[in-house]
């Protein structure tokens, strides 16, 4: 049996991290009882250990609810709950084109932030409905009404008819289900259409191998159907056919409007790319569904084991979390100082980040990290274009025209007070103004910045500047070409080449110059002097030297001749130059990591 259309409400909420999504889409489900008080947990949707540790939503969750509504209709909701963070911005986007609606989710006690315009106008861009929800109203500190007013003047949506609630307490929730019903739009769909369904995500279960989570637009998705995937090209026979309640639920079918979830032997998720279309292989549908592309990866990093033996180990890891996401990509390589590893690509420094924190966790592994950088584009003499995701492997200098840079367009929304040194910060950065606005009492800027820039650690230095109340915001614009060069670190002259990295000719000194000042700290001494040295090219820009270790070869010569004491401090000067010829030193891995947060004055 299939829910009518009229009946069906799809819908999706948007807000910057923190507002109260996920904890908003635990009471929706707890007020329409899709899981008992027993079965009840925080964060129901977010299934991932870091998940719920650090407060964040990854993969966008689905679930389908049953409401039954003043007017003694019974209504399905499909609830979808998305990642706020910016790295996903694209999983987000096919999350929004598979619902009609969203929920604008605005804590009352915080106001309108960066990302909440950004998801909003993404929201606004698929022909959305929006229902504004003030969430956290059982705050001492929440002012609806300013927030109100701030909605209005931001965003530009009516917000007198905004729906008050605490997620927390569950005040205000059968006020927010009654207004997704009123004044949301049910699909539009033709049953008798070939299949059109637009795939919004996928993700690898040990049991059932690809589950892939779709929305029904036009026709009739049933099991053992035979269905093709029309971007990637390939042909898949449904196996199982169901919807999340939260829990798995099978169903017979899957009409126009419905998401729900099909299995179909799908070996790894990289095959059920987000954003395909899929549609029934005898009759398919004529034009695919618009916004598809695939995922590129942004930001490039080096990972390598501790302890090499753990190389075979490291490899199965990654390969698993391949399995699992399809936006995550890896290449062997191997570094002098480090053994042999991998280069990974991600979408972004947060995705690295949980990358990361699940090879350590999910697979315990000691990682090290070698400094995050872009993809460059090298315009070679000869008139080829090669990629570059590895500083060490940058060409003869001779042999290049040009280097292009990708840049960033940045909206940071911060307190007035602050204004001065954001803006400090993103000129430090080699940022170009766009546009400075106010919005109520806080400031909106529009920076273009370099991402080579931002990668490392702008995100810690705006927060710090702004004592947190900064929001930031950032889409890739495309790529300018710049005067970068190659820097590299030697440690008692030998390049140390995943130290390496590509600079603005400008800052190139200052920055080896806070390296080499900041390694110094960090390398313990050792018997022998160690010269550290920034260098581009052939020519050294800075240096910092360690001292010696001494040993008091003299402590156990009491009274006696100083020819005594003289001749065994002459034996240690003799030890001490035979050492520095043949001395290797010991980088500990906590320099790698601290090396490469620049500027931390």
């Amino acid at each position: 049996m299939t829910t009518p259309l009229s009946h069906i409400r799809n819908f999706s909420i948007v807000a910057h991290i923190d507002h109260g999504k996920s904890t908003l889409s635990d009471r929706l489900i707890q007020e329409t009882g899709g899981l008992t008080k027993r079965e009840m947990t925080e964060q129901v949707l977010d299934n991932m250990e870091i998940e719920r540790e650090r407060g964040i939503t990854i993969k966008a969750q689905t679930v389908r609810l049953e409401y039954k509504a003043k007017d003694g209709e019974t209504y399905v909701l499909n609830l979808m709950d998305t990642p706020g963070h910016v790295d996903f911005a694209y999983e987000v986007s096919r999350s929004l084109a598979a619902c009609e609606g969203s929920i604008l989710v605005v804590d009352s006690s915080q106001g309108v932030e960066a990302q909440t315009l950004a998801n909003v106008y993404q929201a606004i861009d698929n022909n959305h409905e929006i229902v504004p929800v003030l969430n956290k109203i059982d705050l001492p500190a929440a002012e609806p009404e300013r927030v109100r007013q701030q909605i209005e003047d931001v965003i530009g949506i009516d917000a007198s008819e905004a729906v008050l609630c605490s997620a927390k307490t569950g005040e205000g929730i059968a006020e927010v289900l009654e207004a997704v019903i009123a004044r949301l739009p049910p699909p539009k769909g033709d049953r008798d259409a070939p299949l059109k369904a637009l795939l919004v995500d996928a993700w690898y279960d040990p049991y059932l191998g690809v589950v892939v989570l779709v929305r029904v637009l036009d026709g009739v998705l049933r099991s053992g159907m035979k269905v093709r995937m029309m971007n990637a090209g390939a042909t898949h026979q449904v196996d199982k056919i169901g919807v999340f309640t939260p829990k798995q639920t099978e169903v017979a079918e899957l009409g126009p409007g419905e998401i729900g979830y099909i299995t179909a032997q799908i070996k790894q998720v990289a095959d059920a790319a987000v954003g395909d279309t899929i549609t029934e292989e005898k009759r398919q549908t004529e034009q695919a569904l618009p916004g598809f592309r695939v995922a590129q990866s942004v930001v490039f990093c080096g990972l390598f084991p501790v302890d090499a033996a753990d190389f075979e180990d490291l490899r199965a890891a990654i390969g698993r979390l391949r399995l699992n996401d399809a936006s995550f990509t890896y290449e062997m390589e191997t570094s002098a100082a480090l053994g042999f590893g991998f280069r990974c690509g991600f979408l972004g420094l947060l995705h690295l980040e949980i990358i990361q924190e699940r090879l350590s966790r999910e697979f315990d592994l000691d990682l090290i990290a070698t400094a995050p950088s872009v993809v460059y584009k090298i315009h070679m003499n000869d008139g080829s274009e090669i990629e570059l995701h590895n500083p060490a492997d940058m060409p003869d200098p001779v042999k290049i025209e040009s280097i292009s840079e990708p840049w960033i367009k940045a909206t940071i929304l911060t307190p007035d007070e602050y204004l001065g040194s954001v803006i400090k910060l993103c000129q430090d950065r080699r940022g170009e103004q766009r546009e400075l606005s106010y919005v109520g009492s806080r400031a909106l800027v529009v920076y273009d910045l370099p991402l080579n820039e931002v990668v490392f650690d702008f995100y810690d230095r705006l927060k710090s500047v702004s004592k947190g109340y900064a929001s930031f915001d950032y889409a890739i614009e495309g790529y300018r070409v710049g005067d970068l060069v190659k820097m590299s670190i030697l440690v008692n002259s030998e390049p140390v080449d995943a130290l390496s990295m590509l600079v603005h000719r400008d800052r190139a000194e200052t920055r080896g110059r806070g390296m080499v000042e900041k390694m110094k700290d960090l390398i313990s001494p050792h018997q022998f002097q160690i010269p550290l040295q920034a260098a581009i090219g052939g020519r050294i820009v800075a240096r910092e030297t360690i001292r010696a270790l001494r040993k008091d070869v003299t402590a156990k010569c009491y009274g006696g001749d100083i020819s005594r004491k003289r001749k065994l401090l002459d034996k240690q000067k003799e030890g001490k130059k035979r050492m520095r010829q043949f001395g290797k030193v010991e980088i500990p891995q906590e320099a790698f990591i601290a090396a490469l947060k620049m500027d931390a004055d």
